[in-house]
C-alpha cells in the first residue's frame, strides 16, 4: 500500500477522510465477518488503495468500488490486474461522490462491505441503505463512537438519530474493534465494525421521509419533551401535539431518547391526521 501511495506521491487527507488499512489481517477478519460468499454482489465505498477490495475478491462473486478520488479510482484496476489477475473480470470501479450516487452498474449489490470515509460514515451509509433495497447485509468499519451510535438501543446516552434512521432499514450491532495501528496514517480516534442485516421497514401511511423528519426534530432540542419539541410540526401549539403523542399512545412528557422507530412511526402518523384534521 505504501508503495502505490509512493507512486501516486499520495499524501492522504482529512478532508477526504483517507485513512488506509494497510494490515492483511484486518481486511481478511472484515470479509470473514461479513458473511460474504461467493454469491454476493459487494458494494465497497472508499476503497481507497484497495487492500480491502483485493480481500473481498478473494471470495465475492463480484466488486463494485465507488471511489471520488479520480487518482485513486484509476490505480484501483490497475492494482487489481497485478495482484489478482484472475479476479479482474470481476472488478469494476465507479469514479463518484457516494453521497450523490443514483445508481450502481451491473447485476443488484446483495452486500455492502466497506471501511467508510469517517468524515461522511452515517450519511453514506444511509443513502446507500436507502438507494439499494438488494443489499441483504453489511459490515463497515466507522469511528468508534459513531459504532456505538448507531448499534445503540433506546435509553443510552448514544442513542438518537444514526440509531433510528438506521434501524428503519436494518437490524443492526457492534461486530468489534479495529486498534489503530492497522491504519496509514494512524488516525487519533478508536474504530469499530458495524454489521446490519435488511429487514423489511415498517408498514405505515407515512413516508420514510416524514418519519425521518419527525426523528429530526423530536432530538433537535434533546433535552426538551416531546411535546414541546414538536410542537413547531403543528403550527406551534403545545396542545395539538400532545394530542398527536395521546393519539400515538406516547406520554407527552417523554423525550426522544426512550422511544423507538415504530413510537416515531405512529407519532408521524398522528401528526399527520392532526394536522389533516386542522386544514379541513
Amino acid at each position: 500500500m505504501r508503495q502505490l501511495a509512493a507512486r501516486l506521491d499520495l499524501r492522504p487527507t482529512k478532508q477526504r477522510g483517507q485513512n488506509f488499512v494497510i494490515d492483511p489481517n484486518t481486511v481478511r477478519r472484515i470479509v470473514r465477518e461479513s458473511g460474504i460468499t461467493g454469491d454476493d454482489v459487494v458494494i465497497e465505498v472508499g476503497p481507497g488503495l484497495g487492500s480491502l477490495t483485493l480481500a473481498l475478491l478473494e471470495v465475492a462473486r463480484r466488486v463494485v468500488a465507488v471511489e471520488v478520488d479520480p487518482l485513486l479510482a484509476e490505480l484501483l484496476p490497475e492494482t487489481i490486474a497485478d495482484y489478482a489477475p484472475d479476479q479482474a473480470s470481476r472488478f469494476e470501479v465507479v469514479l463518484a461522490d457516494a453521497l450523490r450516487i443514483t445508481e450502481v452498474p451491473g447485476p443488484a449489490p446483495t452486500a455492502l462491505v466497506a471501511n467508510l470515509p469517517y468524515n461522511v460514515s452515517v450519511p453514506v451509509l444511509l443513502h446507500m441503505m436507502a438507494l439499494l433495497p438488494s443489499l441483504e447485509r453489511g459490515l463497515v468499519m466507522v469511528q468508534s463512537e459513531v459504532a456505538d451510535r448507531l448499534a445503540a438501543t433506546p435509553g443510552s446516552k448514544v442513542y438518537g438519530i444514526p440509531s433510528i434512521k438506521a434501524s428503519w432499514y436494518a437490524d443492526v450491532r457492534r461486530a468489534g474493534a479495529i486498534g489503530r495501528n492497522v491504519f496509514w496514517p494512524a488516525p487519533n480516534v478508536d474504530s469499530g465494525l458495524v454489521a446490519w442485516t435488511r429487514r423489511e421497514p415498517p408498514a405505515t401511511t407515512a413516508t420514510r421521509e416524514q418519519v425521518f423528519g419527525v426523528v429530526d426534530t423530536a432530538f433537535a432540542q434533546r433535552r426538551k419533551t416531546l411535546r414541546s419539541t414538536l410542537k413547531s410540526l403543528v403550527d406551534g401549539s403545545g396542545e395539538r401535539a400532545e394530542a398527536a403523542l395521546v393519539a400515538a399512545g406516547v406520554d407527552p412528557q417523554a423525550r426522544g431518547e426512550t422511544l423507538v422507530l415504530d413510537d416515531f412511526v405512529r407519532i408521524t402518523e398522528a401528526l399527520l391526521e392532526t394536522s389533516s384534521g386542522a386544514t379541513a
